[in-house]
């Protein structure tokens, strides 16, 4: 298997995105909210909170139970009461594309796929785990409309994966365990660039997320395997914080994982509402994005036993895979919160 590495060394890392501002590192699809202070003199606690999450098809706002929350109105007014008057959205094509974001300091807080986060806080990335907005995130390997039918047949092709995401661990973690590590040639795409080339049949197969995997699948393209028929390959979303965003603000995770419980709440109670927010901000048919976000993987805890368990799977994959550069205490991860008992 030809692979690469997930990114760059830290340092040149940095200096990348330090000298590309505005490109790789950051997204021109924003969106602020904001509540306008009457009394502009006195803001001496006063701060903006960029939110960085990831987007296939260039969305200015999140979904999920945080997209949810700001599309109700009520993520801004619960961050006023820390000292929050504006959120900006950034979004990012892929995970290691939002840990540049957060090394050359540009994302505050992060939403994003499992693998790319633990990667970078094993690069040492200063972040700390707040908790988890998606548990049991399904993989799609979609194979072209003519050939292969099988994961056996794809033995000697080309699939392409976007390196250092989620979707890289659970194909890595497939062609391990079936035997094809050595047999099969991964390249780098982005997700958006992988299925023109599928499209194209300049691959064998992709690996889709959710969202795209039901997409391709409902325009005949096969799909050979989905993540979630392997107990340990299904991936989740988590919501990570910098450290040096966390000194000014300690009581934000607190009151991220209320507003988050709440939110899910919500989703529960009004599910048809929020599959039509989340199709009309993502653009996917209705469908696709209920075949894509089944709502029990909305978890109300900030890290569900589950979530805890396929997080440390994960991270020991990547270990022993030489994907992630040191080990570390998942406990020493999780940002303190003052709601523990």
């Amino acid at each position: 298997m030809t692979t690469q590495p997930f990114f760059p060394k830290l340092s040149t890392l940095a200096a990348s995105c330090l000298l590309l501002v505005g490109t790789a590192c950051s997204s021109n699809n924003t969106v602020s909210q904001a509540i306008p202070n009457p009394k502009p003199e006195v803001t001496p606690n006063t701060s903006t909170l960029r939110l960085g999450f990831i987007s296939t098809n260039n969305s200015k706002a999140p979904t999920g139970p945080t997209g949810w929350a700001m599309q109700q109105g009520k993520l801004l007014p619960e961050l006023q009461k820390l000292g929050i008057t504006e959120v900006k959205t950034l979004s990012f094509a892929n995970g290691p594309n939002l840990n540049e974001a957060l090394v050359a300091g540009e994302v505050d807080v992060g939403i994003y796929g499992d693998t790319p986060a633990l990667v970078g806080k094993a690069s040492g990335i200063p972040t700390r785990l707040i908790g988890q907005e998606q548990v049991g995130m399904n993989s799609w390997l979609v194979a072209k409309k003519n050939r292969p039918r099988s994961l056996a047949e794809l033995k000697g092709h080309k699939v392409a994966t976007s390196k250092g995401s989620y979707l890289h661990r659970y194909l890595i973690g497939l062609l391990q365990e079936s035997g094809l590590k050595d047999k099969v040639t991964v390249v780098h795409l982005l997700p958006s660039d992988a299925q023109a080339a599928l499209e194209r049949g300049d691959v064998a197969a992709i690996t889709a997320a959710t969202g795209t995997g039901p997409l391709l699948k409902s325009k005949g393209y096969p799909v050979i395997d989905e993540a979630i028929k392997h107990p340990d390959l299904p991936g989740t979303s988590v919501t990570v914080a910098t450290e040096n965003f966390l000194a000014k603000h300690p009581d934000l995770p607190q009151k991220w994982n209320q507003i988050k419980q709440a939110a899910v709440k919500d989703i529960k109670a009004n599910s048809e509402a929020y599959y039509k927010f989340h199709a009309q901000v993502t653009g996917y048919p209705l469908d696709v994005v209920k075949a894509s976000f089944p709502i029990e993987q909305f978890p109300e805890e900030p890290l569900p036993a589950k979530g805890i368990q396929l997080l440390e799977g994960t991270k020991k994959f990547l270990v022993s895979q030489k994907l992630a550069k040191s080990d570390f205490n998942l406990t020493d991860w999780v940002a303190d919160r003052k709601d523990k008992k």
